[in-house]
């Protein structure tokens, strides 16, 4: 008799594991969503005025074939394909991306201290993510962006998060190469794996997952919250009563919130240890065309509360109600650490746009939409104390025949992209059916 499977949360993950179940012919399995949508942090929506908005700026790219072959299947030719113009907004100027690449466009005495502190970093052993900027890129990179920047995205003290997760995540320097760029006036702006993506015409990047929808949706139950978690009984309770037994359980929701739901009071320590921030996504519509051929800007200073701006109108004219109009979203963190007023973030982010710029204050009258989503968990947040909370969660779940994967399932942002989640879900039923591809 086959184990039943039951899946706990429809975002990429367990879409993923979900699609990849349907796709072995295996039909004894479930899955559960907590909200009335698919998608999680990838989910769409569309406001009464017709823009579409996405839960921050999400772009589409892969390092894996299996996704990849999925994307196509799904989307078939419904994408526009992007080269990146991503830029950093600071004094006043525009620095394109990686910033560190790029400093001559700053003042002459700014570069010329960051050239100073490149010429004088040491690769030495660091214990934290705030010394390893500060060898890594010298001082005045640190002071003028990547201290800043990170710490208004992680909203976190830098000094207590680790720098392993770093990788491919942060263009780490060679300082020939940016002192090259600064004599030469030259531009070097083709770092990184998302230098080319794609986004779907229609839907925001949540019609990928709509999509995706049409082959599970006979074994999902929408609008089914996990109230108690039973490992010992194999069995969840939902907040409406319902009583779900299962033999193996993928889990995909926080799993700091898992371990509370599940009363694992031997794990609650380790759970307590595991720190996310949260993130609030402004999308402002304008009634007016659009202005800049940009992709994304980065924001390090304090005269706006948001560290990324999107120009999300650029990504696909479907994202608007025509061409007349122009959208751009805006994320701003905050956390335990860094707590945020809410209530004033959309006057504050119009002022930030104005601050920086971007916009200006005449044109708040072409604003015809304002739209606010809050990302409870939106990072999770790679601290010095992650990998041994992960070390003790991670090997008791899988002993109770619990597989907890995804962006808050796993708990690591390195690996918290989209592809990763969907291939995560994947791969915890490829281990679990002992299939191979």
């Amino acid at each position: 008799m086959e184990n039943r499977i039951v899946i706990i949360g429809a975002g990429p993950c367990g879409l993923g594991a979900a699609y990849r179940l349907q796709e072995l012919g295996y039909t004894n399995w479930q899955i559960y969503e907590r909200n009335n949508y698919v998608g999680g942090l990838s989910a769409s929506f569309k406001d009464d005025v017709g823009f579409t908005w996405d839960i921050g700026g999400h772009v589409l790219f892969s390092h894996f074939e299996y996704f990849d072959r999925l994307i196509e299947k799904l989307l078939k030719n419904d994408y526009k394909e992007h080269e990146r113009r991503a830029y950093i907004r600071i004094m006043d100027r525009w620095v394109p991306y990686p910033f560190q690449n790029n400093i001559r466009y700053l003042p002459v005495q700014q570069a010329w201290e960051c050239l100073l502190g490149l010429l004088g970093t040491n690769p030495r052993e660091v214990g934290n993510f705030r010394e390893w900027i500060m060898a890594r890129f010298g001082k005045g990179i640190a002071k003028y962006f990547m201290s800043p920047h990170n710490e208004k995205i992680w909203s976190h003290p830098l000094e207590e998060m680790s720098y392993n997760w770093i990788g491919e995540r942060v263009s780490v320097v060679n300082v020939r190469r940016i002192l090259a760029n600064c004599l030469l006036r030259r531009d070097d702006i083709s770092w990184g794996p998302n230098n080319m993506f794609r986004f779907p015409r229609v839907g925001g990047t949540g019609e990928i997952f709509r999509r995706l929808l049409a082959y599970v949706k006979e074994r999902l139950v929408l609008s089914a919250d996990v109230a108690r978690i039973d490992v010992n009984r194999k069995e969840l309770a939902l907040t409406n009563g319902t009583k779900v037994s299962y033999d193996v359980l993928i889990n995909t929701m926080p799993l700091d919130r898992f371990v509370t739901l599940a009363a694992l009071e031997e794990l609650s320590k380790a759970a307590g240890q595991l720190k996310h921030n949260s993130v609030l996504i402004v999308g402002l519509g304008f009634k007016r065309s659009a202005s800049s051929d940009k992709c994304w800007v980065y924001f390090p200073e304090n005269n706006s509360p948001f560290y990324r701006m999107t120009y999300f109108s650029n990504y696909s004219p479907g994202n608007v109600p025509s061409s007349d109009y122009t959208s751009l979203m805006c994320e701003t963190a905050y956390s335990e650490s860094k707590p945020y007023k809410k209530d004033s973030v959309i006057e504050d982010t119009i002022a930030g746009l104005i601050n920086t710029g971007i916009i200006a204050a005449e044109d708040k009258k072409y604003i015809v939409s304002k739209y606010l989503i809050e990302a409870d968990y939106a990072y999770p947040i790679p601290t010095l104390e992650r990998d041994s909370a992960l070390g003790l969660i991670q090997p008791f779940l899988k002993e109770k025949d619990v597989y907890s994967c995804g962006r808050f399932g796993a708990w690591k942002y390195e690996a918290g992209n989209m592809d990763h989640c969907l291939m995560q879900g994947k791969e915890a039923v490829d281990e679990i059916l002992g299939a191979t591809e």
